[in-house]
C-alpha cells in the first residue's frame, strides 16, 4: 500500500501540473496557405464491421485531393479485404486518391504495416486512424497548422466515444480514458514533460519518424517507443485537448482486458528499453522523473495482486490483535491513494463536460472495481515484460465478440470467491468499515471472469454479398 500510494500521489500530482500550467495548454493554428502533402494510413486487421465506415469518414475530410492520399494498410484474413479494396474503388471512382497494401503476413503487427506503408509515399505528414476512429471533416485543417514550427514532430487529439453511454462497462472506461487524457496527456503535456502518441488520432511528420529510428516492433506499444526516442532527439509533441476524434470502447469484458493487458505490457517493455537512455540523456530531472513513473506505472498490478493475497489475512490478524496506532498508518496511505484516484477520475469529468453529477459519483466506485478486475491479467503481462516473454499482438476487436480462451476468467472467479468468503467473515465479525472495501474486490474479480459473447449485432458484414465489380489487383507487400 505505501508504494501504490506514491503512485496515487503521482496521480494528484498530475492533476495539479495540469492546472498549474493551464497557460501553457497548445492551441490550434491556423493552417499554411500552402497545405502540405499528408498520407492517411489505416491499419486494419480482420475488421469487417467498421472498415467501410472508416473509409466514408476518412473521404469526408477537408482537404484539397491534391494533397491527400489515403493508404488503407491491411493485414486482413477474412472477408474484411474484399470490403476494403470495394471501398478504395468507390473512392477512386469519385476522384479521391486510396490504395489499398495488402500483407501475407503480419511482420512487425502495426508497427510493421506502417513502416511498409511509408515506404510507399514520400509525404511529409501522416495521419493515423484505427479502424473504429471517425474523424470529423475539418480535422486535418485544425491540427497541420501546428507543423508550421519546425521543432513539432506531432500533434495529439483527443479520443471521444460513440458508444459511451452502451452499457455500464464502456461508462467505466470512459471515466478511465477521459483522466487519461485530461490529466496525463494534458498535464505532462503543459508542463513540457515528455508524453506519447496514442497511436491513432493523430498527425505525424514524417522527418520525425525517421530522425528517432522509424516504427519499431519490439515492443507492443510502438507509438509510446517512437514518442519517447522521438522526443530524445529534441522533437516536441503537441497534445490538442479540444480537438476530438469520436472512436469506440469494447464493450465486453474479454476484449477490454486484452486491450489493458497489451497497453500494461508495452509500457513495461518500452520502460525497460529506454529507461536507461532517458536516465542519461541530458534533459531536467522534471522530465526524467515523469517518465520513469509513467514508463513504470503497471508496477502497481503485480503489488496489487499482493496486497488483494494479503488482505484477508491481515484482515484476521488484525481483528484477532488489534493496534490502534495502525489506523495513524492505514489512513494516510488509503487517502493517498483512492483519495488521489477520486479527484483524477471525476475531475477530470468536470473538466471535458463542466460538472460532476450524483451519477458520475456513483460510476467512481465501478471505476475501482473495473480497474481491480485488470489485476490478475495485467500482472500477467507485466511479469512477462519483465521476464523477457514474447506474445503476438492481440488487437482489440470492433463489434466482434470473441477472444482466445485462456485461464484468466477462472483465476478471477477464484479470486472473487475468496474475496467473497473474506466478505462474509468480515460480516460475521462486524468488522463494518472494511466492508465496503473487500465489497470492491469482490464485484471487481467477478466481473473479470464474466465471459466473452461469440457474435455481435452486426454479423451480416461477415458474409458480404457478392461484388457487381471489383476494382483492379492491388499492390501485395
Amino acid at each position: 500500500m505505501a508504494v501504490l500510494s506514491l503512485y496515487g500521489l503521482h496521480r494528484a500530482y498530475l492533476v495539479v501540473l495540469y492546472f498549474r500550467h493551464a497557460q501553457q495548454a497548445a492551441q490550434e493554428v491556423a493552417p499554411p496557405a500552402d497545405l502540405p502533402a499528408v498520407l492517411v494510413q489505416l491499419p486494419l486487421y480482420n475488421e469487417p464491421y467498421v472498415v467501410e465506415e472508416l473509409l466514408a469518414a476518412v473521404s469526408r475530410l477537408d482537404y484539397p485531393r491534391d494533397r491527400f492520399h489515403i493508404q488503407v494498410l491491411d493485414d486482413s484474413t477474412d472477408d474484411t479485404t474484399a470490403l476494403a479494396r470495394r471501398a478504395v474503388a468507390h473512392l477512386r471512382e469519385a476522384g479521391i486518391s486510396a490504395d489499398l497494401l495488402h500483407r501475407d503476413n503480419r511482420l512487425g503487427y502495426k508497427a510493421g504495416a506502417l513502416a511498409a506503408g511509408l515506404a510507399q509515399s514520400d509525404a511529409p505528414v501522416v495521419a493515423l486512424f484505427d479502424a473504429d476512429f471517425l474523424p470529423e471533416c475539418d480535422f486535418l485543417l485544425r491540427t497541420v497548422g501546428v507543423f508550421s514550427d519546425p521543432q513539432v514532430g506531432a500533434v495529439q487529439a483527443r479520443w471521444s466515444f460513440r458508444n459511451r453511454d452502451a452499457s455500464l462497462l464502456t461508462r467505466v472506461q470512459g471515466m478511465l480514458l477521459d483522466a487519461h487524457f485530461v490529466f496525463e496527456q494534458g498535464g505532462r503535456s503543459r508542463a513540457s514533460r515528455f508524453f506519447n502518441f496514442n497511436g491513432t488520432a493523430g498527425v505525424l511528420r514524417r522527418n520525425m519518424i525517421d530522425d528517432a529510428g522509424g516504427w519499431q516492433h519490439d515492443t507492443l506499444t510502438e507509438d509510446t517507443d517512437l514518442s519517447y526516442r522521438a522526443q530524445l532527439q529534441g522533437w516536441r509533441y503537441v497534445y490538442l485537448q479540444h480537438v476530438a476524434v469520436p472512436s469506440e470502447l469494447p464493450d465486453d469484458v474479454p476484449s477490454f482486458h486484452v486491450q489493458q493487458a497489451r497497453w500494461a505490457k508495452g509500457l513495461v517493455q518500452t520502460g525497460l528499453k529506454l529507461l536507461p537512455t532517458i536516465f542519461r540523456a541530458p534533459v531536467s530531472f522534471a522530465v526524467k522523473s515523469e517518465a520513469f513513473f509513467h514508463l513504470t506505472a503497471n508496477i502497481s498490478y503485480p503489488l496489487m495482486t499482493l496486497l488483494a493475497a494479503l488482505l484477508i489475512p491481515a484482515t484476521i490478524i488484525r481483528f484477532n490483535s488489534p493496534e490502534p496506532w495502525l489506523i495513524l498508518l492505514d489512513a494516510p496511505v488509503f487517502l493517498a491513494t483512492f483519495g488521489s484516484m477520486a479527484s483524477f477520475y471525476l475531475l477530470s469529468h468536470r473538466q471535458l463536460t463542466g460538472r460532476v453529477t450524483w451519477r458520475d459519483a456513483l460510476l467512481f466506485p465501478a471505476t475501482l472495481s473495473a480497474g481491480i478486475g485488470l489485476t490478475i491479467s495485467n500482472t500477467q503481462a507485466v511479469l512477462e515484460a519483465l521476464l523477457g516473454v514474447q506474445t503476438p499482438f492481440q488487437r482489440t476487436a470492433k463489434r466482434i465478440y470473441h477472444v482466445e480462451p485462456n485461464q484468466l476468467p477462472w483465476a478471477n472467479l477464484a479470486a472473487g470467491l475468496y474475496f467473497l468468503a473474506g466478505f462474509l467473515y468480515t460480516a460475521s465479525i462486524g468488522n463494518w468499515p472494511l466492508l465496503p472495501f473487500l465489497a470492491l474486490f469482490v464485484v471487481g474479480f467477478l466481473w473479470a471472469a464474466l465471459p466473452s459473447r461469440a457474435t455481435g449485432p452486426g454479423d451480416a458484414y461477415l458474409t458480404p454479398q457478392p461484388y457487381a465489380r471489383l476494382p483492379p489487383s492491388e499492390p501485395r507487400l
